[in-house]
């Protein structure tokens, strides 16, 4: 049985036990309902893990190639590169193929198994290390950090943020994705809350376990900018999502209605109405290093 968060949140490293349990018993396939046949860590298997990302991000990520619109590939080309939760391991692939330096961390050791199996079968070079976020102590070591769906899987995400801020080289951009309190997986899950579905249930406990993890935060546009101004300057916000987020019906009957939808319409409700927000901040050029905290 899945523990209460809101009981565990005042002590955040026992959250942080939790998390990682979660994400080394629950191998990341982007749908949790259709389980992958082939067996894990051949090839065949990180195809569909591939094919089931891609595809769901394909309102916003791609234009060229995949995740282009959303990775600077071509800036990160010869620097050193950060990835703060690598997962399956794709992004950390993509990454290094295009010729950064590229370290990638997570908490499981799941997620890092996957991600050194990917890379050893493409032979592909990158460091991949088992490390929580909050505990990350760099300084001024990379030109580029990246984190997909990760800082608010933690229960000290300003924690997370300030460690990336340190280890960000000044003047260099941070990019990362949290979930979006005011898009449509949200709301769908505020509606039944409101309607007493859960009775006796709080919000956030409802809203953590409608999606994956052992707990997660969602953001509004206004409270991630205004965390991320604690550290980071010119900061920039942007509303992504799924087709879910569009067509907000039941999966089988989803794919019914998204024939008879227009792509331009699903791009367009994914933008105003998706659970994601993309956010971009940059480190001031000029700035004093901020004394990692003993607890904060």
């Amino acid at each position: 049985m899945k523990a209460r968060p809101e009981l565990l949140i005042s002590d955040p490293s026992e959250a942080q036990h939790g998390n990682k349990r979660w994400w080394t018993d629950h191998t990341m396939s982007y749908d949790w309902k259709k389980k992958i046949q082939e067996r894990e860590f051949s090839p065949e298997w990180f195809d569909e893990i591939d094919r089931r990302f891609i595809v769901s991000a394909r309102h916003f990520a791609h234009a060229d190639s995949p995740f282009d619109k959303i990775i600077p590939f071509a800036d990160i080309r010869g620097k050193r590169v950060l990835e703060v939760g690598c997962g399956m391991g794709l992004h950390t692939e993509l990454m290094a193929q295009s010729g950064a330096d590229v370290t990638a961390i997570d908490i499981s050791p799941k997620s890092v198994e996957a991600t050194r199996a990917r890379l050893a079968l493409k032979s592909i070079e990158a460091e991949v290390i088992e490390l929580d976020a909050e505990r990350l102590d760099a300084v001024d070591d990379f030109d580029f950090i990246w984190s997909w769906g990760v800082i608010h899987h933690s229960p000290r995400s300003g924690l997370v943020l300030r460690n990336l801020f340190r280890a960000l080289k000044p003047g260099k951009e941070l990019r990362f994705m949290v979930y979006n309190l005011e898009g449509m997986q949200a709301y769908t899950v505020i509606v039944r809350y409101l309607i007493g579905f859960w009775f006796g249930q709080s919000l956030d406990e409802l809203l953590w376990k409608s999606t994956d993890g052992f707990l997660a935060r969602y953001f509004t546009r206004d409270s991630v900018t205004n965390l991320c101004r604690t550290f980071f300057d010119a900061i920039d916000v942007s509303v992504f999502g799924i087709e879910a987020d569009a067509v907000p019906l039941p999966s089988r009957l989803r794919s019914l209605v998204i024939s008879f939808v227009s792509d331009r319409y699903v791009s367009r409700a994914v933008h105003r109405r998706g659970s994601f927000l993309f956010v971009r901040a940059q480190k001031p050029a000029l700035c004093r290093t901020l004394t990692p905290p003993h607890t904060l």
